[in-house]
């Protein structure tokens, strides 16, 4: 649907470029003097000058056009990459759109996915406030979500937490500041807090392979050992996907020992 709607306002730049220029070029040359030689040497003179500007004009539009099509490009293969490449490559693409048109927020969006995904933690919080100025607001759930996830990795929890709680309060149902917030309250070693936060989800999700490691990694450090095995112990009742039993299976070893 965004591909359709790009298409049809880009068509509809172009004919509406073209019709003004063909109008402007009609109007220059139906102008017309008596035949007085001075009045018709100043309008051979106007008339170059003015489809001078006509030509500029056209010229213009074109060059415009030209990178919001070229922005675009860049913007749909990073998407595509996303699939089909590397990361690094995702993220150039994503870097030359921004950088041919810097006020579309999508291509933000894809540019801040694609560092999030090669670990820029530092990058993706920096241009938060930019993205903000091209939004025109806060930051929606999910791009608000991978800054504060950013602030995690950099161990600015305080300023993660800030974004959670906001997220929370604005939506009780998007989980994901839920779980983050439990890990985030882990690494500041406020167990009982964190475990809180993340029983609410396991009630409301309780196959969130993030929020049963950190449940049980929450109990552990609080040196309840038997709590944190049973916790992973308790998934073999419920249909998580393989990788997500060995790892819960390797966990079960480590707190074990």
């Amino acid at each position: 649907m965004e591909q359709v709607r790009f298409i049809f306002w880009e068509l509809l730049k172009i004919l509406g470029v073209s019709f003004l220029s063909l109008l402007a070029v009609k109007g220059v040359a139906s102008l017309k003097v008596s035949e007085n030689h001075v009045l018709v040497s100043r309008l051979a003179r106007a008339r170059v000058f003015l489809y001078a500007v006509v030509l500029a004009m056209a010229v213009f539009g074109a060059w415009n056009f030209g990178y919001d099509i070229a922005a675009e490009v860049y913007y749909r293969s990073s998407l595509s990459d996303t699939q089909h490449t590397s990361a690094a490559k995702n993220y150039l693409n994503a870097l030359q759109a921004v950088q041919l048109r810097p006020g579309a927020l999508r291509y933000w969006q894809a540019l801040e996915s694609a560092k999030f995904a090669l670990g820029q933690w530092a990058s993706v919080v920096n241009d938060a406030p930019a993205m903000e100025r091209v939004a025109g607001r806060e930051l929606d759930e999910v791009d608000s979500y991978r800054v504060a996830v950013s602030l995690y990795y950099l161990g600015r929890y305080d300023e993660g937490l800030r974004i959670t709680e906001r997220l929370i309060r604005q939506n009780r149902l998007y989980l994901p500041p839920l779980i983050l917030e439990g890990h985030i309250l882990i690494a500041q070693k406020q167990y009982g807090e964190a475990e809180r936060r993340l029983v609410s989800v396991l009630n409301v999700l309780p196959t969130d392979q993030l929020a049963v490691e950190g449940l049980a990694h929450a109990y552990f450090l609080e040196g309840n050992r038997r709590q944190a095995l049973k916790v992973l112990e308790d998934t073999s009742r419920l249909p998580f996907p393989v990788q997500a039993r060995q790892r819960f299976e390797a966990l079960k070893g480590l707190y074990g020992q």
